[in-house]
C-alpha cells in the first residue's frame, strides 16, 4: 500500500509541503486553481489546487493578500520553496488578490445623463483620497456580477 507521503510526491517534489509553504507566506492569502479549477495536482483520489508540477519546472498560482507588491509575493514563495523544488524553476502566477478586510464599498454610482455620457467614477482608498479615474475610460459599474454555472 502507498503512504499518504508517497502518493503526494510528483517528479520528485512533495506537493502537499509546497501547498503548505506557499499558503504559509505572509503575502499569500491562497493557492488558487483558477476560475475553473484547471490549475492543479492530480494525486490519488484528490487535487491539489494552484500547483502544477511539470518537467523542469513548478507553477504557483496565488491569491495574493491586499496591497502587497508581486516581486514581494514572488519573493517569498521562491525562499520558502528553495529546499523543496529540486533545482526546478519556480514560475509565480498571481491570479487574484483578496478583499482587503477593512475595504468599504463605494458610497456613491456615477449618474447617467439623459445624453448617455458617463461622468467619471473614483472610489475612496482606505485612506479616504480617491483612487484615480480609470485607466481605460469611463465604465459603468453594474448592480451584480452575473456569472456562468458551473
Amino acid at each position: 500500500m502507498t503512504s499518504p507521503a508517497e502518493s503526494a510526491l510528483v517528479d520528485g517534489i512533495d506537493v502537499d509541503a509546497v501547498a503548505t509553504a506557499v499558503r504559509g507566506c505572509p503575502a499569500v492569502d491562497d493557492l488558487d486553481g483558477g476560475r475553473l479549477g484547471g490549475v492543479a495536482t492530480y494525486l490519488p483520489g484528490r487535487r491539489v489546487p494552484g500547483i502544477r508540477i511539470e518537467t523542469d519546472r513548478i507553477e504557483v498560482h496565488v491569491r495574493a493578500v491586499w496591497n502587497q507588491p508581486a516581486s514581494l509575493i514572488a519573493q517569498q514563495i521562491r525562499a520558502a520553496l528553495a529546499t523543496l523544488s529540486a533545482g526546478k524553476v519556480i514560475d509565480v502566477v498571481l491570479t487574484d488578490i483578496a478583499t482587503p478586510a477593512t475595504a468599504t464599498p463605494p458610497t456613491a454610482t456615477p449618474s447617467v445623463p439623459v445624453d448617455g455620457t458617463v461622468e467619471p467614477w473614483t472610489s475612496a482608498s482606505a485612506s479616504g483620497a480617491p483612487s484615480g479615474a480609470s485607466s481605460s475610460g469611463a465604465t459603468i459599474p453594474t448592480e451584480a456580477e452575473i456569472r456562468p454555472n458551473s
